[in-house]
């Protein structure tokens, strides 16, 4: 294994920094961005016992990550139900959508800091099987100790973005040690691919796969609540702005501004990437002069309804099947764009900015299939959503979308046998 004076350094002082993780920890806390019940977790102590059996662990960092290996882990229990799965994020937003949607035989647990100390009490009591870290998630003291243990470890969906290689790139000899260990990497692209092997991953560690999110199963819905919204919207069309940002609301409610001129039943649904913004944008809205009701407070749809502030957890399932046109956030601002799959699988046109850095390969795939429209600004997004109306031109590119999508599931098949192999070869 390649020694590295960086991560060495890193090393000593995680193992003397406990009371500088408690301090992150205590300020996170004060900031609501940990879960009080469960701050425990974040040092290392489970709040469950570990299941008997063969464990895999999972580690996602953010909720996409977290929907993008859910399909994969419900395919393991099925290929083996003697597996159980161990599933750690470090968001609170992350676990407050997975307490529903857990697949079976999975639990939930906070990732520890990344002291020593905190690491090696979390790994004592789950003993994983196998680790498999998704995206690029690197902390090397948890990396380091799950490595010395023997534990296989794999690396899924890897993405590197150009900035991020960049940074590891003046710590070329520290990400060498650390990528280095990964046992396979599967990388979502080949620009990924060619960082990964300059930063010192082995060409026999190495696929092109794709990205998972291309295999991820539908987002979930409640039934009931799709048919009462449906029957409050009474035919309206509807276009949705999905997982936006600060800055975004604004551009889409001038654009719907401008396209209420030409249908003046359209409905603007907001669903914003942070759900607790949701008082905001309602204020925004009405500060503008449109008719606003939002979900949080259990507003209905009335007919003089103009923008559904949607500013829930765990319901993009159901606004993606009610709207025909979704706007995809985080791409009009230099957020670097969110998964344009979600809506593909479930049958909505998609529009988006010029930022989707971090999905450009599936954007630009999508592009060329006809499935997505970029769009600049107000002016453009209004031309869109207006030509968009038209019922059969929506469908064609929906249908191209979610084309697209499915051709994805192989990824999915790939991860899949890797990990098997990888456990037949610890059994």
């Amino acid at each position: 294994m390649r020694k590295s004076l960086g991560v060495g350094l890193y090393l000593f002082l995680s193992k003397r920094g406990t009371g500088h993780w408690n301090r992150i920890l205590k300020r996170r806390l004060d900031e609501g961005k940990e879960d009080p019940a469960r701050i425990e977790e974040r040092r290392g102590f489970a709040s469950v016992d570990r299941p008997e059996g063969r464990v895999v662990w999972f580690h996602s960092a953010s909720v996409g990550e977290v929907l993008s290996i859910q399909e994969l882990v419900r395919r393991l229990g099925e290929e083996d139900p003697g597996l159980s799965f161990l599933l750690t994020t470090g968001t609170r937003t992350s676990a407050e959508i997975l307490e529903s949607r857990l697949p079976p035989r999975t639990v939930h647990q906070y990732i520890p800091m990344d002291s020593v100390e905190f690491v090696r009490r979390f790994l004592d009591h789950w003993r994983p099987d196998v680790a498999v870290w998704t995206e690029s998630e690197i902390w090397p003291a948890l990396m380091v100790e799950t490595h010395s243990r023997g534990i296989p470890m794999l690396l899924v969906n890897a993405r590197i973005s150009d900035r991020s290689f960049r940074r590891w790139r003046f710590m070329k000899g520290a990400a060498g040690s650390l990528f280095s260990r990964f046992s396979m990497v599967l990388s979502q692209d080949a620009r990924t691919a060619a960082h990964l092997r300059r930063l010192g991953v082995p060409k026999n560690r190495l696929q092109i796969t794709g990205t998972l999110k291309e295999g991820t199963a539908a987002l979930p819905c409640d039934e009931a609540e799709r048919d009462e919204i449906a029957s409050q919207l009474k035919a309206r069309p509807v276009w949705l702005l999905a997982s936006s940002h600060a800055g975004e609301e604004e551009i889409a409610a001038q654009a719907h501004e401008v396209a209420l001129g030409s249908s003046h039943r359209l409905l603007l649904i907001v669903a914003p990437r942070h759900p607790e913004r949701g008082d905001e944008i309602v204020a925004m809205c009405r500060e503008r002069g449109l008719v606003t009701a939002q979900r949080s407070k259990g507003d209905t749809i009335r007919e003089e309804t103009q923008v559904l502030v949607a500013d829930t957890l765990g319901e993009m399932g159901l606004w993606y099947r009610l709207a025909p046109i979704s706007m995809i956030g985080g791409s009009l601002v230099e957020i670097g764009g969110h998964n344009p799959f979600e809506p593909a699988a479930l049958g909505s046109a998609i529009l988006h900015g010029p930022h989707v850095q971090n999905f450009r390969d599936i954007y630009d795939r999508l592009t060329d299939a006809g499935a997505a429209w970029q769009v600049t600004d107000c002016r453009s997004m209004a031309e869109a959503v207006r030509a968009l109306l038209e019922p059969d031109r929506a469908a064609r590119m929906a249908h191209a979308a979610w084309e697209v999508c499915s051709d994805g599931a192989e990824v999915t098949d790939r991860a899949l046998g890797i990990i098997m192999d990888t456990l037949d070869e610890v059994a």
